[in-house]
């Protein structure tokens, strides 16, 4: 029995598509398959989930998923397995985002920058950024009085620095460190 033309044209259609949407994940696509990313996506929801109730979720034996978590942390999937906490009831309640401009771009001054302000605990993020700053700093302290001393004692000691503009969090809307798979 022979297809009708408008099928077949509908059928390349759908396999044309289907292309272009895998391939904008190709990455995940070609070394993930869809298990790996349904146990990541649960990870990432809540990593405190045993290989059992996982195996039980995804219909595979416990031996898979342990298999499946090795293999994705050994190749790098998974970076690590945190508690996120709640900041306030740790005493951490005011957060900064604060833009550096530093006045030398040389590869040493950039790694000497990283390097000691990464030391700092109040740091919680650090993103060299394109655009009219050259880092963004997400920092964490109790309260504008401990920002301050944070600024003045540790940061503001930084060389190389020529400017700091800081933005502290009136509210928080979303905050989520899953990532979309």
């Amino acid at each position: 029995m022979e297809l009708p033309s408008i099928t077949i044209k509908l059928i390349i259609y759908l396999q044309n598509l289907t292309a272009i949407i895998f391939s904008s994940n190709r990455t995940i696509m070609s070394q993930l398959d869809p298990t790996d990313v349904e146990i990541l996506k649960l990870l990432q929801k809540n990593a405190l989930l045993t290989n059992k109730e996982i195996s039980i979720k995804l219909f595979k034996s416990i031996a898979t998923i342990y298999e499946r978590i090795r293999r994705l942390t050994e190749n790098g999937y998974i970076l690590r397995t945190v508690a996120i906490l709640d900041r306030k009831k740790i005493n951490r309640g005011l957060i900064a985002f604060s833009q550096v401009l530093l006045n030398d771009h040389a590869a040493s001054t950039l790694l000497q920058f990283e390097t000691e302000v990464a030391k700092f605990p109040e740091v919680m993020e650090c993103f060299q950024m394109t655009g009219n700053f050259d880092f963004l700093l997400r920092i964490a302290t109790a309260d504008m009085d401990s920002y301050h001393d944070f600024y003045r004692n540790k940061l503001a000691n930084l060389p190389n620095i020529t400017t700091v503009q800081s933005f502290f969090v009136l509210s928080e809307t979303k905050s989520d460190t899953s990532y979309p798979l």
